[in-house]
């Protein structure tokens, strides 16, 4: 039996470095709009609540998942909440918001807002990663210009126990 070897010629690869800028719009329907909205004038947070199991979700959204149940229950949560779960982050990137460098160290953290069943995730205010602990308190610090288009009316949370 021969034992022959087969290779196969493999053709070059031709690379091209290119930047594309791809500028997209997300519509982000009505019970998201509603939640940047009262942000962006009251600096509240609004939830909705699922009319079988009573759960309530921030940010809104219109299906309850559990029961699978249409939500139209708006209800106001509190601006203060309690870390659930948190990550710092230590390696340079590049903000996809502004395209500017990402100011590190910073920590997001999902938080559980009181009066809610769910968590929403934002940036914690800079601080010792040594004071940082799952269950602390914090609230949220609005930033003075609002424009109702985007979870960063929300400055970050601050600290508070």
């Amino acid at each position: 039996m021969s034992t022959q070897k087969f290779e196969k010629e493999v053709p070059e690869l031709l690379s091209i470095s290119r930047i594309v800028d791809a500028p997209y719009n997300y519509n982000a329907g009505f019970y998201i709009s509603k939640y940047l909205k009262e942000l962006k004038d009251h600096k509240r947070f609004i939830a909705v609540r699922c009319p079988k199991c009573k759960k309530v979700y921030v940010p809104p959204r219109p299906v309850c998942g559990p029961c699978f149940t249409k939500m139209e229950e708006f209800v106001h949560v509190s601006d203060k909440g309690m870390v659930m779960a948190f990550a710092v982050t230590n390696v340079p990137y590049t903000n996809p918001s502004t395209g500017e460098p990402k100011e590190i160290p910073f920590t997001c953290a999902y938080i559980k807002l009181e009066g809610a069943d769910s968590n929403i995730m934002h940036i914690l205010e800079k601080t010792e990663e040594k004071n940082l602990k799952i269950g602390m308190r914090v609230q949220a610090v609005f930033n003075d210009i609002r424009t109702g288009d985007h979870f960063t009316d929300i400055k970050h949370f601050k600290i508070i126990g």
